[in-house]
């Protein structure tokens, strides 16, 4: 019996979160703004990615805001102020994820009428963010090639559960014992999507990254 309560709080909570990310969506729509969930490990560059994705739309005369998400701290909430990408921090304490109703109050701060692209840096990790979808109108996930080529293997949930995949870090890739056709092979299995190319450094793949999401 304990089981069953667990697994009927645990629908209850996902049920939750999916009506208050159709809220989230509805309200940022009716805004004018275009909001993507950026997810990943810790390490796989989702910040250095939206900074400059952020730089080269804010070229296009885009309004680029971004919320950063951990579970403790400023500093990538810093890094965005550093390139003058107006910035809301979000700690969720002791929890994995960034959640529809977190995103809700964060929204609520911030001046939705100055922003037409909206980046949400979730936290850190390729598990927990899966069945938490914030109200976005992309979801995208980051991993570097210093992460191995079975990322997509292990983890397919998040894989999944989003619109598009990108492999970070690219640049990197003669100096590491990495089979980026593994990667490839295995996220086309799993999504039947084609695996994205970038690199921060050389620029790489970022254009078609920014196509890739419409913007």
């Amino acid at each position: 019996m304990h089981k069953i309560t667990e697994i009927g709080m645990e629908k209850d909570v996902l049920k939750e979160n999916v009506r208050l990310a159709e809220n989230n969506l509805r309200h940022l729509k009716a805004h004018g703004v275009k909001a993507i969930d950026v997810m990943g490990s810790i390490g796989s560059g989702k910040t250095a990615l939206i900074m400059e994705m952020g730089k080269r739309l804010k070229a296009k005369g885009l309004r680029v805001a971004a919320i950063a998400g951990d579970v403790t701290g400023q500093d990538d909430y810093r890094r965005f102020k550093e390139v003058d990408i107006p910035a809301f921090n979000l700690n969720t304490g002791n929890e994995c994820h960034l959640d529809a109703h977190l995103v809700e109050h964060a929204l609520e701060d911030m001046e939705l009428d100055t922003i037409d692209v909206l980046f949400i840096e979730n936290v850190g990790n390729l598990v927990c963010p899966a069945d938490f979808p914030l109200g976005t109108d992309a979801r995208v996930v980051v991993i570097s090639i210093t992460e191995g080529d079975d990322m997509v293997r292990k983890h397919p949930t998040i894989f999944l559960n989003s619109d598009m995949a990108v492999l970070n870090k690219i640049d990197l890739e003669p100096h590491l014992d990495v089979d980026v056709k593994v990667l490839e092979n295995d996220y086309s299995r799993v999504t039947g999507k084609k695996l994205l190319k970038t690199s921060v450094k050389s620029g790489e793949g970022i254009d078609q990254a920014i196509q890739a999401l419409g913007l």
